[in-house]
């Protein structure tokens, strides 16, 4: 059964730092699946926050995060990450991880539609 869980949201003041953990079974990331975290705030869209390729060779970040939030890989644990530093208020979300084999054009990576597996999320809320 393949399957993504997510781990490490909580309440954190502005400017502190988060690592939210996205743990996959039944299936191998590398070499095999792209992995993007989305988020999405009450009464917004779902937004495409950063990617990573099956290789882990490429990254890719929302310009919303570009600079504050590192996205990253561990193979051994078939696990990936996503630090985040410097977080604002406008960063609250529930956060997704999710998984796709292949995209067509490495463009549309933020677009939700085409990815086959879905986390249930955790809550981050940014808060004084």
């Amino acid at each position: 059964q393949l399957q993504l869980v997510e781990s490490g949201g909580g309440l954190v003041q502005p400017g502190g730092s988060l690592r939210l953990s996205c743990a996959a079974s039944g299936f191998t990331l590398k070499y095999n699946y792209i992995i993007v975290w989305f988020r999405q705030a009450p009464g917004k869209e779902r937004e495409g926050v950063s990617y990573i390729s099956s290789t882990g060779l490429t990254t890719k970040y929302a310009d919303s995060v570009k600079g504050r939030f590192t996205i990253s890989r561990d193979d051994a644990k078939n696990t990936v990450y996503l630090q985040m530093n410097s977080l604002k208020p406008e960063d609250t979300a529930v956060y997704y991880c999710a998984a796709v084999r292949f995209i067509k054009d490495g463009s549309t990576w933020s677009a939700g539609g085409q990815y086959d597996y879905w986390g249930l999320g955790t809550q981050v809320t940014v808060s004084s």
